[in-house]
């Protein structure tokens, strides 16, 4: 009875085992067909992501401020909201009258084919000097930015057509500008996908040494940005919220920097693994359980970071934090199931041709970072006294930090837009090509009148459109456009029009929404660094137990942070030749510089923390960890200070300079401050790192 009764047991027991097996191998191939329905959905609505990027000052600015109001109330006038452009003609040496005529002839063809404020040809101007001769014109009835693109294009072919030869037409303007740079915008995500994916392709063929496995982590990063674009227009569309094209860039480059950092940190550790386990399933199993709580908490720090920024009153900063949260929670999400899935999958041949064998012994090699350590280990104090040094010295370039960039000065190749107002900043000296806009009730539009002509620094002011309520004055100043004396003149009409009683006078303009984004972004920086320190400190001290840690971790992105702001005074003005810093760069740049570089303080720390509870002591703990995770972290930085550097590749000066500080700053947390500072720090501080936590005590409770 025995045997007749063992053998189906036996037989029981293997069938089991095969059943699991079976689910085993079936769990993967689930995740990704589930992944394949996401991006089968997904995908049509990611493509309508561009087209729902609002970049006008306006749509950045909060609606309390003064030139958002004056905005809103411009569209009650008659001709509702207009688009004001300007017609320029120039000829080296003067116009001639065959250069008028056809000039008249254009602003007439012009006039007849779109709607102009009044419904007659414009009046011109010509400068003193005979060479030029500018037309402004207020166009009707352009309710987005589609139309408006369209007359401006018709624009500058009508300006073209009879033109004698030696006459140069340019079209500039709020309207024109704002056309060119959204042309701009328009190629900006297409290049930065493929160039983005260029880039990370080629390190992790580096990084890897297979000719197939990057491909996997690549791939799984497009799908997740592909989700993420989805998600962000689903947050337009239910949520009206603001998004820019500089919010979509930087999503982008985050999934693929930070969704590849995550990729090296978990192959990483899957490989490790498949050196002692046979089964590849149970290999990513390990692996999972191994690295993922650090990335689970790397993440959540970045998230926080992000999510803090929702408490700025800039909209373009505020949207970003939802926009870029959304992007890692995809990247995260993709990169911790179907990143797996599919090296469970292809088994171990995707490594080809380095196969980690199970039961092989793991290949050690003394690493650049075991010597980093090793030089750190020798000499602390001197080493973490060297490297503030450092630190500081380049910060000290932030005071050569450039002033506030201007509209026409954000391109790196000068469109027709920008090369008309040129032309006109030479050919009226005397006054400025754009008007400040005034509105004010219309029983008070005299008194405001006159209160305005005598405000220091204004040339002229000229009637606008009146309403039954509201009237509009255009107020010209002395000053060019978008300079210091343009915005003082601008300080000084609303401390003027403001004290005229009943008038409830506004200030507003292309010069005066500089003046309040500016403003906004000077206290969102005021309001938002505090929160965003508090929330990552939090994590970083429930994360490592401890106090002394986390501050040490956030002085060091701190530190980080102000290097490259300091390299940056040093090479944007000086070595590129920018006329201009972006007013947001330095509270964005702060939040991602600040979460990203805790990222790889916590993938440091945190393995210090397990050594020292395995019983090592507090050097050997610091060493170790730099050991282990130098090679991984640094591969980690130089992709994501490789990805934020394509953003150098785009024509916008704004994006050129967050591209430059950023990658700069993860580079040198990367190879400076994580290397070098916090494992000094470490070995100088002692058990005094980790208090006031378990680890801080001389002998550990069990």
């Amino acid at each position: 009875m025995g045997p007749a009764t063992g053998t189906p047991r036996k037989e029981g027991r293997a069938g089991e085992a095969g059943t699991g097996r079976a689910k085993r191998r079936a769990i993967p191939w689930a995740v990704i067909a589930l992944w394949i329905v996401v991006l089968a959905v997904t995908a049509p609505f990611a493509g309508k992501l561009n087209g729902a990027a609002r970049d006008r000052p306006t749509d950045y600015l909060p609606a309390s401020a003064e030139s958002t109001r004056v905005e809103h109330l411009l569209k009650k006038l008659p001709g509702g909201e207009t688009s004001d452009a300007i017609l320029v003609h120039h000829r080296d040496g003067g116009l001639t009258d065959a250069d008028r005529r056809a000039a008249q002839a254009q602003i007439s063809k012009i006039a007849a084919k779109h709607p102009l404020l009044g419904g007659s040809p414009p009046p011109s101007v010509v400068s003193k000097d005979g060479a030029t001769q500018m037309t402004a014109l207020s166009l009707t009835g352009l309710p987005d930015a589609a139309k408006q693109s369209k007359a401006v294009d018709d624009i500058r072919k009508l300006a073209k057509e009879g033109r004698p030869d030696g006459l140069k037409t340019e079209l500039g303007g709020q309207l024109a500008l704002a056309t060119d740079q959204n042309d701009v915008f328009a190629t900006i995500d297409g290049v930065l996908i493929y160039a983005t994916g260029a880039v990370v392709a080629v390190l992790l063929i580096i990084i890897y040494r297979s000719p197939f496995l990057w491909l996997v982590p690549l791939l799984v990063v497009i799908v997740a940005a592909s989700a993420a674009m989805a998600a962000v227009y689903g947050l337009i569309q239910g949520f009206d919220l603001t998004v820019t094209t500089m919010s979509t860039a930087v999503m982008t480059v985050l999934i693929f920097g930070a969704g590849t950092d995550y990729a090296l940190l978990l192959t990483a550790r899957y490989r490790e693994e498949l050196h002692r386990t046979e089964r590849p399933y149970e290999a990513m199993i390990a692996a999972v359980r191994r690295c993922g709580p650090a990335v689970l908490a790397s993440s959540g720090t970045v998230i926080g970071g992000l999510m803090c920024l929702m408490a700025a009153d800039l909209n373009s900063s505020s949207g970003l934090g939802p926009v870029g949260a959304v992007g890692i929670v995809c990247a995260l999400a993709a990169m911790m199931t179907l990143l797996p899935a599919i090296l469970v999958v292809l088994g171990r041949r995707v490594f080809w041709p380095i196969v980690p064998r199970y039961g092989a012994e793991i290949p050690h090699h003394r690493s650049l970072f075991a010597m980093m350590g090793s030089s750190a280990g020798k000499h602390p104090a001197r080493v973490l006294i060297t490297g503030v040094v450092v630190l500081g010295a380049l910060a000290v370039g932030t005071l050569n930090l450039p002033g506030t960039l201007k509209l026409q000065d954000g391109f790196l190749k000068k469109p027709d837009s920008v090369k008309a107002m040129d032309t006109l900043v030479r050919a009226f000296p005397e006054a400025s090509s754009q008007p400040i806009v005034v509105v004010t009730k219309t029983g008070q539009a005299q008194a405001v009148l006159t209160a305005a002509q005598r405000t220091p620094g204004v040339a002229q002011v000229a009637p606008g459109r009146s309403g039954p309520d509201i009237t509009q004055l255009d107020v010209f100043a002395t000053a060019k456009p978008e300079t210091a004396g343009e915005k003082k003149t601008i300080a000084d009409l609303r401390h003027t029009l403001h004290t005229v009683p009943g008038a409830e006078a506004k200030v507003g303009g292309s010069t005066a929404q500089q003046v309040d984004l500016d403003t906004a972004n000077a206290d969102d920086r005021v309001k938002v660094v505090p929160i965003v320190l508090v929330a990552v400190l939090l994590v970083l001290i429930a994360l490592l137990r401890s106090v002394v840690a986390p501050v040490v971790l956030v002085l060091a992105v701190i530190a980080s942070w102000g290097a490259a702001m300091g390299l940056s005074g040093m090479f944007f003005g000086p070595a590129l030749g920018f006329k201009g810093l972006d007013p947001s760069l330095p509270l964005m740049t702060f939040v991602f510089l600040v979460a990203l570089g805790v990222d790889y303080g916590i993938f440091l720390m945190h393995r210090a923390r397990e050594e020292r509870l395995r019983g090592a002591d507090y050097a050997e703990a610091a060493l170790t960890a730099l050991r282990t995770t130098g090679g991984v972290i640094a591969s980690a930085g130089v992709v994501l200070a490789a990805t934020f550097a394509v953003l150098a590749m785009l024509p916008l000066v704004q994006l050129v300079e967050m591209g430059f500080i950023i990658a700069v700053g993860v580079l040198l947390d990367t190879f400076l401050v994580r290397t070098y500072l916090v494992t000094s720090a470490s070995l100088l501080l002692k058990r005094w790192m980790w208090w006031p936590g378990r680890l801080s005590r001389s002998s550990m409770e069990a």
